[in-house]
């Protein structure tokens, strides 16, 4: 966590990386309806879904992830993951709630400038915590946009 490049950090938002846990993923339109209410366009957006096993969203598999892709030491085995954290957005969106092992080292890994949490994640992994009392994307969606708008980070 000490060697994050927070040089970035700054800047406006000009992409989206949204890591989530499928406890709570919903409908993957309501993120792509975010990153329209951010001014991203959807082609600058990429959603990552962590399944706690390997199932679900055939869809999407190429955008998932479940724990059997670590290794015993924290290694990835996941090409799609690791391209992921790789890719310098301008916004992460860590959508999971509480302390999660494997959620919060995507985070630490990823390479995005400004990284937002709900509260009870592990603030030294996030610029910005937000809090709800319950999931609710409307909710969260204004909530993060009032934050953005009064950091300049989005018009």
């Amino acid at each position: 966590m000490s060697d994050r490049d927070t040089s970035g950090r700054n800047g406006p938002v000009n992409s989206l990386g949204i890591l989530v846990d499928e406890s709570i993923y919903g409908d993957p339109d309501e993120f792509y309806e975010l990153g329209r209410r951010l001014g991203i366009q959807r082609k600058d957006m990429r959603v990552f879904v962590f399944s706690s096993d390997k199932h679900n969203l055939p869809t999407l598999r190429h955008n998932q992830l479940n724990m059997k892709e670590f290794s015993w030491s924290g290694e990835i085995r996941n090409q799609d993951a690791v391209e992921f954290l790789d890719k310098p957005f301008g916004l992460l969106l860590g959508l999971y709630k509480g302390p999660h092992l494997f959620l919060d080292m995507l985070v630490s890994r990823s390479r995005a400038r400004f990284k937002v949490g709900l509260s009870g994640s592990d603030e030294r992994l996030f610029d910005l915590l937000i809090g709800l009392p319950s999931w609710n994307p409307l909710a969260f969606q204004d909530e993060l946009t009032k934050y953005l708008k009064t950091l300049n980070k989005i018009e």
